[in-house]
């Protein structure tokens, strides 16, 4: 017999004892989730302004993206690439045909495009470039955040995401970010094959780099023969105003890797995107995953893209994130509590007055939800506010209301 919760308590509680204790999440319990809003199990509506970190951009259960889901469900949803399948075809026609790139890559969470995104450079630099074998080097930057497996975690500078999970996978130099003059030294070592960067970096807390770095970046990387490889997955598809954030310098990665709203938040796909010399280095038997490029969710990624295209979501975000920020830099004004707001689009944070290990920044999360309104702190004292992208222009101001209210009446 399947048991139903009742009370928030009653979830909270089961997952205390069943569940892994992988996550602190704020306690609120929800059961129910339409367009910009999301409801808890006992009725209470709440404005969402962290979108499942941007996977949701279209907004919850977008009736079209349910609709292309459950039809494409009656049909067919697995086979393995064992055999081909009537959508992924179309799916990797679309993708490819939307971002400008030969050949598409389908796999399953962010951090399984990025560890594809690895093999594909190490394999090119070997076979392409000429790097002696076991030599690749991969440039990433400080305060990335790529996904939590061991070999991603072996190219970060967060402790919490290190420490305890040693030994780690050699073949990753750590730098600055938003360093020009550190990107050309790095990159002239002739044994790296990639760098590897966000082009905001999101769960560090919104950090946007100065203008012209990414292009400087871009730049580098083909005077010393190197793979760009842009994580996208949680800027991309609309989030920052534009299709990809990298498109406000006119950036073109070798290697793309995208994820989250590439589904719309109905299922986890992600997705490699390159150019043949690039994706064709990897050979049948070589990578793989059983779910990667299943039709149900080609069929799910056509239609949550189109939505994007369609809806004119890039341009909501853009227009909408603009509002927003001026609205929150004149509570800067107002209220010695927040100290700075930075982001682009509808990718935003405000930075809390306070030390990283206070919980001034949880608590205010816990005040805004009672006022119904839901975000989540990330690196103890920023706040990541980051509605779905069909929020309207009086729904940016009820909420500003809220947060401005929140943060004047915080004791």
């Amino acid at each position: 017999m399947v048991e139903t919760i009742t009370s928030g308590l009653d979830a909270i509680q089961l997952e205390e004892k069943y569940g892994a204790h992988n996550y602190h999440p704020l306690p609120v319990v929800l059961c129910k989730g339409e367009g910009v809003f999301l409801w808890d199990v006992e009725g209470k509506r709440y404005f969402d302004f962290l979108s499942a970190y941007s996977a949701v951009n279209q907004g919850h259960c977008h009736p079209r993206i349910i609709q292309a889901l459950t039809t494409q469900a009656r049909e067919l949803t697995l086979t393995s690439r064992a055999f081909y399948n009537d959508k992924l075809g179309l799916a990797e026609k679309y993708v490819c045909e939307t971002f400008g790139y030969q050949k598409a890559l389908f796999m399953n969470s962010g951090a399984e495009a990025n560890e594809t995104a690895i093999k594909l450079a190490r394999k090119w630099g070997y076979t392409k470039k000429g790097i002696p074998e076991n030599q690749a080097i991969i440039v990433a930057v400080h305060q990335n955040f790529h996904g939590r497996t061991t070999t991603i975690i072996s190219a970060s500078s967060d402790p919490s995401a290190r420490e305890g999970f040693g030994p780690f996978m050699a073949g990753f130099e750590v730098v600055d970010f938003d360093s020009i003059n550190v990107l050309e030294e790095a990159l002239s070592n002739p044994n790296v094959c990639g760098l590897w960067i966000e082009p905001i970096q999101g769960e560090a807390g919104v950090f946007v780099p100065h203008d012209g770095y990414l292009k400087a970046a871009e730049m580098i990387c083909r005077k010393n023969r190197v793979l760009l490889m842009m994580d996208e997955i949680q800027t991309g598809i609309a989030r920052t105003g534009k299709m990809l954030a990298s498109d406000y310098e006119g950036v073109r990665a070798d290697l793309l890797i995208l994820g989250k709203a590439l589904s719309g938040g109905v299922l986890p796909i992600s997705c490699v995107l390159a150019d043949d010399e690039i994706m064709l280095v990897i050979k049948p038997g070589e990578h793989g995953s059983t779910f990667g490029g299943n039709p149900l969710a080609a069929a799910v990624v056509v239609e949550a893209l189109q939505v994007v295209k369609d809806e004119h979501l890039a341009e909501n975000a853009a227009r909408l994130g603009k509002i927003f920020r001026e609205r929150m830099n004149s509570l800067i004004a107002k209220s010695s509590l927040i100290k700075l707001v930075r982001g682009k689009g509808l990718l935003n944070a405000i930075l809390v007055n306070d030390s990283p290990e206070s919980e001034t920044a949880w608590n205010l999360c816990v005040s805004f939800a009672k006022s119904g309104v839901l975000a989540k702190p990330t690196h103890g004292n920023i706040i990541r506010l980051a509605p779905p992208l069909v929020i309207t222009e009086e729904q940016v101001h009820e909420c500003c209301d809220i947060i401005e209210k929140c943060c004047l009446n915080f004791k």
